[in-house]
């Protein structure tokens, strides 16, 4: 923003969008601030969008952990940044209801040794009583489980039971990409079918089946489905490499995707969008 004339175009432009100065959030808010879904999301947007925009990157195939789905397609070109971040924020005011109506949590189980497969994860989830599912497939080793409270805490206890290295509490505002967050799925889905979405200039390997697309139509159905569905990143990973992807760059705050990207397959070169990589215009 302080650097470069595009990125603060970008960044005011946000600010319209938004109806408030999401910039002052991001640069001096408080952590209460920042932590409320409604405004984490269009942050982490802008944080991703605008540097693969500002890079001017160019990307044979494309794809984004939940939220960032949205900031994909809008380096696919599938979408405009301005819709982008009306639809991100129409998800992050809809989950956020969703979390104060319905409490809910999530929590990531840790692996020793991949000693519990994916599969066995769902079946443990399926077997407790009460709303919990498998909601981040993120590596080998590293599943991320969500829904009520007390229902991720029977299921943690269980997977303890089963040898799992540690269930991790995460701190999240709600139980997403659970049955919990249907109310805002349905929410969502009206905003999504009047947004125009066009074919991207590359395929998106989308959250719900780690497939590629490249159809409008597909595309909007499965942004939709993806709320209330797991997200398949290990199987998006491997299906781009087996598609010839050999470099990935994160765009976005922080290394995470770099990290899980390398411990889906070692011999992937990764890297990041950093600010200090974007050109003064």
């Amino acid at each position: 923003y302080e650097e470069n004339e595009q990125a603060r175009q970008l960044f005011e432009q946000a600010n319209e969008i938004l109806g408030f100065r999401i910039t002052d959030l991001m640069f001096n808010g408080t952590p209460e601030d920042l932590v409320q879904t409604k405004v984490t999301q269009p942050a982490v947007f802008l944080c991703s969008v605008i540097p693969a925009i500002v890079r001017g990157i160019e990307p044979d195939m494309v794809a984004g952990h939940s939220l960032g789905e949205f900031s994909a397609l809008v380096a696919s070109g599938a979408l405009s940044f301005e819709d982008g971040l009306k639809l991100v924020s129409k998800r992050a005011q809809a989950m956020q209801k969703c979390c104060e109506k319905v409490p809910g949590t999530m929590a990531a189980v840790l692996q020793r040794n991949i000693v519990v497969s994916d599969e066995q994860i769902e079946e443990v989830c399926a077997s407790i009583d009460g709303a919990v599912v498998a909601a981040n497939f993120n590596c080998p080793g590293q599943v991320i489980i969500s829904g009520a409270v007390d229902a991720v805490q029977a299921a943690g206890a269980k997977f303890m039971e089963m040898g799992v290295k540690r269930v991790a509490p995460l701190k999240v505002g709600g139980a997403f990409h659970s049955p919990l967050m249907e109310p805002a799925r349905a929410e969502l889905a009206e905003a999504i079918e009047s947004t125009t979405f066009n074919a991207p200039k590359c395929p998106i390997y989308q959250n719900v089946d780690a497939s590629a697309h490249t159809d409008a139509e597909e595309i909007k159905q499965n942004l939709v489905k993806q709320l209330t569905s797991p997200v398949r990143w290990t199987k998006s990973v491997e299906a781009m490499v087996a598609a010839g992807a050999t470099e990935f760059i994160e765009c976005g705050p922080g290394k995470v995707l770099q990290g899980l990207c390398s411990k889906i397959n070692k011999e992937v070169a990764v890297s990041s969008a950093t600010p200090d990589m974007i050109p003064e215009t």
